[in-house]
């Protein structure tokens, strides 16, 4: 396809030198033949990721924050400090994938050939090619208990679940969201929305980003015709306690926004198991 938009890829880090550096040098051997620039916005790592950047990437626009300000935050800060001037399409990408020759360009194409969506997200897969589950339904707590039970089933190798999830993501489709591990947007439907809800420090910002563009009735497209590697999962091995205090306060804010008839009931729900921290009781 000739006269590609340009793209601005944005990518978050936070103490994930190595992860941002594979990623970086992924972008580096196989850079997309559309117009791009690249920025990483780092949430105050102390792992010398800035220093990394600056002296291995000098054409990486490297923006410091003074604290971890979390995804949504510092994606937003991304895609503000790119505006002037800045390309119409925007990726956000996590430190934690790797991207192939060509995938950027093909996931431009699709989006470019789809004029009703606003985004547009590619198949994921690990770094043994085994696909990730990276769409979905909007949460209800039986939906998310549905794709909770087949995700676990699937990482587990059960072949019925690995059966279904090679099923649903075989095809282009509309879906209700797709992952922020990799979401390519149009830079005016991002600023249409008011970009990613600050309130979510991490966890279902992609799944409310997605939830605003439908709102507006622009569709949120999810396309195997390009396909990144995810490497997932880094900080709930090491942080687990965290990483699911964060989860379970991004859900409550979540389900106040947009399933507030589930809200009080998952409140109680947490409430009896332990897992609703003071702050929000």
């Amino acid at each position: 396809m000739r006269g590609r938009p340009g793209v601005t890829i944005v990518i978050v880090s936070f103490n994930v030198r190595d992860h941002l550096a594979r990623c970086l040098q992924s972008l580096a051997n196989a850079p997309p033949a559309a117009p791009h620039e690249v920025v990483v916005v780092d949430n105050a790592s102390a792992d010398g990721t800035i220093a990394m950047v600056r002296d291995r990437w000098p054409a990486v626009r490297a923006i410091a924050l003074d604290r971890n300000a979390g995804f949504a935050a510092a994606s937003n800060v991304g895609i503000r400090e790119t505006r002037a001037g800045g390309s119409p399409l925007v990726l956000l990408l996590n430190s934690d994938t790797i991207v192939p020759s060509g995938a950027i360009d093909r996931l431009i194409d699709r989006l470019v050939r789809t004029p009703a969506a606003a985004a547009a997200g590619p198949r994921l897969i690990d770094t043994v090619g085994v696909r990730e589950l990276s769409w979905g339904r909007m949460p209800t707590p039986f939906v998310e208990l549905r794709q909770k039970v087949l995700v676990r089933l699937h990482q587990r190798g059960t072949g019925v679940a690995r059966r279904i999830v090679q099923r649903r993501t075989e095809r282009e489709r509309f879906v209700d969201w797709v992952s922020g591990a990799c979401v390519l947007v149009w830079r005016a439907d991002a600023e249409a929305v008011g970009l990613l809800d600050e309130r979510y420090f991490m966890y279902l910002e992609d799944v409310d980003f997605c939830a605003a563009h439908r709102a507006r009735g622009r569709a949120i497209l999810f396309t195997p015709a390009a396909q990144v590697v995810h490497v997932r999962g880094r900080s709930r091995a090491t942080a687990p306690e965290m990483v699911e205090a964060a989860y379970r306060r991004a859900q409550l804010a979540f389900y106040a926004k947009h399933q507030p008839r589930w809200h009080a009931w998952l409140r109680r729900y947490l409430r009896i198991r332990g897992k609703l921290d003071p702050r929000d009781s």
